[in-house]
């Protein structure tokens, strides 16, 4: 075994990934799966998780668990399923999440709503959910991982009107940390990535106004977040190497929200 499969090896982990058809979540999922892990992933579209598991299956262990992380329902079902597979969870990866932007004086509470439900609410009641899960696949020396996909603009006062989106994403960073707290005694961590722009279908039209040159011009390092970005700090965290690090905040954006 090399220092990088002691410190960073992830082989034989089991991981779920929501939102895990495409963007972020895929590059996560896909990178786990060539590890050596046995992911599942989540969606709402069940086509398109399928189809992505399907993908990914090429690489690896991926199995298909569609799921509205929002509806109670759908995660009692989910985690029965997964229960099928698995008798514990070594990492859980909350990605899946929602965006909506419009004029302060016609911002929608439907709108504000599926932002927290989905962003802040689900991913509360999937750790809550997963926890005698999480606690069967944790120990001292290796402890079950939650690792919540945050946003640089729980950092900093965004330009457009997502009052909902950074609103949410700033709760999610604090709750992450309260999780930390409590669940440090049941040998399981909570740590928060936190990408920038990261051109998504969530951001594919911003792109498309605003232009390339546009979007990279205030990050530091000059380009946007990408695959391994996110996928490699996701590895780091559930990793030997990431072991003793809980409550953390890390920032996946070319330095703008450390720098600016």
């Amino acid at each position: 075994m090399t220092v990088i499969d002691e410190l960073f090896g992830v082989a034989g982990k089991s991981v779920l990934v929501t939102g895990g058809s495409r963007g972020i979540g895929k590059a996560m999922a896909e990178a786990f799966v060539k590890a050596g892990a046995r992911v599942y992933i989540c969606s709402r579209d069940a086509k398109k998780c399928d189809e992505a598991a399907q993908s990914l299956q090429q690489f690896g262990a991926c199995t298909s668990l569609p799921c509205n992380i929002a509806s109670s329902e759908d995660r009692q079902r989910l985690i029965a399923r997964l229960s099928e597979h698995e008798k514990s969870l070594n990492v859980l990866i909350n990605n899946a999440g929602a965006i909506w932007a419009a004029p302060l004086a016609e911002y929608p509470e439907a709108g504000w709503d599926k932002v927290f439900d989905l962003n802040v609410k689900g991913s509360f009641f999937m750790v809550k959910d997963l926890v005698p899960l999480l606690s069967a696949g944790g120990s001292a020396s290796d402890p079950a991982r939650i690792i919540n996909v945050g946003s640089i603009d729980a950092f900093h006062v965004p330009g457009h009107e997502t009052y909902a989106y950074s609103s949410s994403k700033a709760a999610l960073h604090h709750l992450t940390r309260h999780l930390a707290s409590q669940l440090a005694s049941r040998h399981i961590t909570a740590n928060i990535i936190a990408p920038g722009v990261f051109p998504s279908k969530m951001l594919a039209t911003t792109l498309e106004i605003k232009g390339m040159e546009a979007m990279v011009e205030p990050v530091p390092l000059k380009r946007l977040t990408g695959d391994s970005d996110m996928a490699g700090a996701a590895i780091y965290l559930a990793s030997k190497a990431g072991a003793y690090v809980t409550g953390a905040v890390i920032p996946v954006d070319g330095g703008m929200a450390t720098t600016l």
